[in-house]
């Protein structure tokens, strides 16, 4: 008998894409819902060209066998209709936590997590002795709707703070102190309808301006670090009663010591080096968790690392054939049209070492400047 089930996900991009393309083989068909007409999803999915609230295509996704999602900034009034109708995956409950940064970081340390210091900041007056509350340093960033370092501003004074409250409109805010880390490392973990748990590999990340540029693995954490990782992770899966696949961003502190970041409740950027490092990726993981299919760890067996490709200024196009020539090199691009700064596509580099890898990167970065 031949397996025939449908993913839903709400999202059409370059995620969408790659969950589409993983479940394939698995035998799945994938249905995105999506606004964009020029989705990268639409390449390889059913597409449903409409609002992420139009009836009549929550109504299709109503239909699948189980519905995730590729970014956390989704409608709660799509949410609400599928709740009920199909296994979401993961669930409203998990969106409510991860889509407020408040909320987030309560619920983090509820789990045993440890957080870096912040105070919510809802009113103008709230400002007053905040700063000095985290430490006299901090990042204020809006509670919903930033990413890639948008929607923050780093802060060293209170005259600053106040400014920064004003350009970000006033709206609600979490400040953050700042935490004197060494590395920021990430981990996905998947987790099944019957509790089982998969986990992804330690990942240090690099970022520049809010954005992540690059991925390797293994990271530079020590064994004892990549084992707190996976606890931490299995710890707030469990506790928040995640179906479906969640990534965790810390920052690894000089003793060891892993503070959670802020957690990402799909799959994340930082994985995608899992394509190409010879074990299952964190998109087949995701799709597996989802509809309750076997699981296991998506770990590479191999040394690998990612680098994202940016939207270039006119006559800055990457070097493609250079790209193409680079020994262990595996170009993914999500077929966007280009704008200066905007995620494009990435480059998997895999080798038989971590120094091999870097010296692939190196090549990967100077082909795309």
């Amino acid at each position: 008998m031949t397996r025939e089930l449908t993913l839903g996900i709400l999202g059409g991009g370059q995620l969408a894409q790659m969950i589409a393309l993983a479940a394939m083989p698995l035998g799945v068909r994938t249905v995105v819902l999506e606004p964009d007409a020029q989705a990268p999803a639409r390449l390889c999915a059913e597409h449903l060209h409409a609002s992420y609230t139009d009836p009549a295509g929550l109504k299709r996704l109503a239909g699948c066998d189980a519905v995730t999602l590729e970014f956390e900034n989704v409608p709660v009034e799509a949410t609400s209709v599928l709740d009920g109708q199909v296994p979401l995956r993961p669930s409203p409950a998990v969106l409510h936590r991860s889509k407020h940064r408040g909320r987030e970081k309560a619920a983090l340390e509820a789990a045993g997590a440890n957080v870096a210091p912040y105070r919510m900041i809802e009113t103008e007056a709230e400002l007053e002795g905040a700063l000095l509350a985290v430490g006299g340093q901090g990042i204020l960033k809006t509670a919903e709707l930033g990413y890639d370092g948008k929607g923050q501003v780093r802060v060293n004074s209170k005259h600053e703070l106040r400014a920064a409250w004003t350009e970000l409109g006033g709206v609600a805010c979490v400040l953050e102190g700042l935490v004197p880390f060494v590395r920021e490392v990430s981990l996905g973990v998947a987790r099944g309808p019957d509790g089982t748990l998969s986990f992804g590999p330690l990942v240090e990340n690099a970022h520049a301006g809010g954005i992540l540029r690059r991925s390797i693995y293994p990271a530079q954490s020590s064994d004892a670090a990549a084992e707190q990782a996976r606890i931490l992770a299995g710890a707030v899966a469990e506790a928040w009663g995640v179906v479906g696949l969640i990534t965790l961003e810390f920052f690894e502190l000089s003793g060891g010591k892993l503070v959670v970041n802020e957690v990402a409740p799909r799959v994340h950027n930082s994985g995608h080096l899992t394509q190409d490092g010879g074990g299952v990726s964190q998109f087949e993981a995701a799709a597996r968790a989802a509809l309750g299919l076997p699981m296991q760890d998506f770990l590479p067996l191999h040394p690998c690392g990612m680098v994202n490709i940016l939207g270039w200024e006119e006559g800055h196009e990457p070097d493609w054939a250079a790209l193409d020539r680079i020994s262990g090199a595996h170009l993914h691009l999500y077929h966007k049209a280009n704008k200066p700064g905007r995620k494009l596509g990435h480059v998997n580099v895999v080798g038989r070492t971590r120094e091999e890898v870097l010296a692939g990167m190196e090549q990967v970065e100077a082909a795309l400047s």
